[in-house]
């Protein structure tokens, strides 16, 4: 019964593969030919490419922030006598449990009145938060496997608890940090509900380019979209894999 029901969720993105590869203008299964021409299109639209760059500029920015502070948020939840720790970890997985147009209409509501709606700030921040608790639970899996013995045996040979954590815990849990960036990005590049929201004519991520195409022209240019952003997310999930699996072994 679980096979059934993966197959039937996934069935929709196994078919827009082949349609985006259709020669008709219109999206169509199966396909009565091949061509790659919508790809070809994709490229050579100035739009699309501006989305695309946008997206991919706020996703390694988020990338970036996110790590960071999730970095700095697991080490003070595994090794921090926090007095309010349980109120803490419930605000970091709060973007999990609040449904997504919510914290949509909130954020579009403040960050209007900041002004920070369509700008870089204002993405990065969004999708900061919502990539938090992803990148906080990845990294938090790495702290755990961690021998704490090893921190503790670097302070008692006379490094401060800065060096311990530098030179002995963050070789350590690197793989973690770097699969939690990845996770950030993904996550970030493929946010479409809130990047809606908080974003303008002149700055639009690429989830808001499909969804104006959707709602104005649906050609076959949206099918080749979504495979190549299929792919990437795929990319990503067997790279984040892998590095589970080195650091398991280490």
């Amino acid at each position: 019964m679980a096979y059934a029901v993966t197959v039937f969720l996934l069935l929709p993105t196994v078919l827009i593969v082949p349609m985006s590869f259709g020669p008709d203008q219109y999206l169509r299964f199966p396909p009565n030919g091949f061509t790659l021409h919508w790809y070809e299109a994709y490229f050579k639209d100035a739009d699309w490419i501006g989305a695309t760059l946008f997206s991919v500029k706020i996703a390694v920015l988020t990338a970036l922030a996110a790590t960071l502070i999730g970095t700095l948020v697991s080490v003070a939840l595994v090794r921090g006598r926090l007095p309010l720790k349980r109120v803490f970890e419930l605000l970091v997985v709060g973007p999990v449990i609040v449904p997504n147009i919510a914290l949509a209409i909130a954020m579009f509501l403040v960050f209007d009145r900041l002004r920070l709606t369509g700008t870089t700030f204002g993405f990065v921040a969004a999708h900061t938060a919502l990539a938090m608790p992803f990148v906080v639970f990845t990294i938090l899996a790495s702290l755990y496997r961690f021998d704490s013995n090893l921190e503790r045996a670097a302070l008692s040979c006379g490094a401060n608890p800065l060096q311990a954590f530098v030179l002995v815990t963050l070789p350590q849990i690197a793989s973690g940090i770097v699969s939690a960036a990845l996770f950030a990005f993904i996550i970030s590049f493929d946010e479409p509900v809130v990047s809606f929201f908080i974003s303008n004519l002149d700055n639009r991520s690429l989830p808001r380019k499909m969804f104006e195409d959707i709602d104005y022209n649906i050609s076959p240019t949206l099918a080749a979209v979504a495979t190549m952003l299929t792919a990437l997310t795929l990319l990503a999930l067997v790279l984040g894999h892998f590095l589970k699996r080195r650091s398991n072994r280490t």
